[in-house]
């Protein structure tokens, strides 16, 4: 593989997402690092990084639905970005997923099929998320 077809995806296999988006990747014939984020969190330097190469706040990049969230009061807005990092690192399951990074760019790929845009190479043939919903015709293109 060429290094203008290295992509990243910071993955947590329990998340259906995450594994629609790892699929999508496949799907064009690309094999992935797969990073999974919550057993190798990602460093400060690369989690801002991520977040400022998806055009996201950190607040955006944050996690609401899970324990530590609520745990922490995170919704306090006294809190700063550097503070909500700090938490992230600590408590990796705050870092929202999947990131994912190619030369095209990185991007949060929620839902699944945000992926598209930066992918570098195009869909190989149908793909349809675990849901039943079918994202990717036989000849590879985008259904609406």
């Amino acid at each position: 593989m060429t290094a203008s077809l290295d992509v990243k995806i910071y993955h947590n296999p329990a998340c259906g997402t995450s594994r629609n988006t790892l699929a999508l990747i496949r799907n064009t014939g690309i094999e992935p690092t797969v990073i999974e984020y919550l057993i190798t969190p990602p460093s400060h330097d690369e989690l801002i990084k991520l977040i400022q190469g998806a055009n996201l706040t950190v607040r955006e990049a944050i996690r609401q639905n899970v324990d530590p969230y609520r745990d922490l009061e995170l919704d306090r807005p006294d809190l700063s970005d550097e503070q909500l990092l700090s938490f992230m690192l600590e408590h990796p399951i705050l870092i929202n997923r999947p990131f994912v990074v190619t030369e095209r760019g990185t991007c949060l790929s929620r839902p699944s099929e945000v992926v598209l845009e930066i992918l570098p190479l195009p869909q190989k043939g149908a793909f349809i998320k675990e849901d039943g919903e079918q994202v990717i015709d036989e000849n590879g293109q985008r259904v609406n």
